[in-house]
């Protein structure tokens, strides 16, 4: 062997044991490498395990909160057509004993003022067992027409209390009662 095919062979010796070395050290860094990756991979899904879990706890609990406003406002709802019934009903009534005439509604009379020019007596006469002052019976059909507006003042201050109890629930002034 001459001395140059001796150089080649080692020239390609070097080169086969470098390459060796390479492919030996690529082989470390992948051993290594892999093995960080898939600790941060065991990390990641750790971390998106407590995210999931911390997004299920808060949706579970937003649903109780909403749930648990469902129930009141429908309490509130079932209380405010309670004393709506009960008003309408009362109402009914006082119409109804207005109308047979079993009820009468009345005014008191200034019998002091001079500008009013009512000529009523402030003698109390024998035809009333009533004492004190003196008192106008009001026509029928007047007072079916002051107990209509009284009623739909009512319904009105029922309606008006409902929507205040109502916002003052959903914006959670009324959770503390």
């Amino acid at each position: 062997m001459t001395p140059v095919q001796k150089l080649v062979v080692l020239a390609v010796l070097i080169l086969l044991a470098m390459a060796a070395s390479f492919a030996g050290a690529w082989q470390i860094q992948e051993w290594r490498y892999g093995d960080q990756l898939s600790k941060q991979a065991n990390l990641y899904q750790d971390d998106l395990a407590l995210i999931s879990g911390a997004a299920s706890a808060q949706a579970k609990a937003d649903q109780a909160k909403r749930l648990a406003l469902e129930q009141q406002l429908a309490t509130s709802d079932q209380q405010r057509t309670r004393e709506l019934s009960d008003a309408q009903r009362n109402q009914a009534r006082l119409r109804d004993r207005l109308a047979t005439s079993d009820l009468r509604l009345s005014v008191l009379i200034d019998t002091t003022d001079s500008a009013s020019g009512c000529n009523v007596s402030t003698d109390p006469g024998s035809a009333g067992v009533v004492h004190g002052a003196q008192r106008a019976r009001l026509d029928p059909a007047h007072a079916q027409r002051i107990l209509a507006i009284s009623g739909a003042g009512d319904e009105g201050l029922i309606a008006l209390r409902a929507c205040q109890a109502y916002v003052k629930t959903v914006s959670g002034q009324g959770a503390g009662k």
